[in-house]
C-alpha cells in the first residue's frame, strides 16, 4: 500500500543543540536505510519549512505506524497521512 505522509517537525527550542544534532543525524540514517529498503519511496523537502512530503510503501496502516514511530524525530512531528491508489489514467508502471 502506498501512503502520502506529510511530516512537520517541531523540535523544542529548549532541547540542547547537541541532542538535536544527534537526533537529526539518526533521523537521516534511518530515512536513508528505509529508502534503500524500498519502504520510503520518495522524500521531498518543503521549501522554507522544516517539513517534508513522502511516499511510503508498506503492507498496512499499522505497518506505516510502526515505521513512523521508529523515526528518531517522531516525538517532535505533526504527521498527516493519505492512503493512495493507482489512478486509472496513469501511464507509469510501478506506481501502485
Amino acid at each position: 500500500m502506498l501512503f502520502q505522509v506529510q511530516m512537520d517537525v517541531r523540535i523544542p527550542h529548549d532541547l540542547p543543540v547537541e541532542r538535536a544534532d544527534a537526533l537529526k543525524r539518526e533521523e537521516r540514517e534511518k530515512a536513508q536505510s528505509l529508502q534503500q529498503a524500498g519502504v520510503w519511496r520518495h522524500l521531498w523537502r518543503h521549501a522554507g519549512r522544516y517539513a517534508n512530503t513522502s511516499i511510503f510503501d508498506v503492507e498496512s496502516p499499522q505497518a506505516l505506524h510502526d515505521v513512523l514511530s521508529t523515526l528518531p524525530l517522531f516525538p517532535f512531528m505533526e504527521i498527516s497521512v493519505t492512503p493512495l491508489c493507482r489512478h486509472p489514467s496513469s501511464i507509469h508502471d510501478g506506481d501502485e
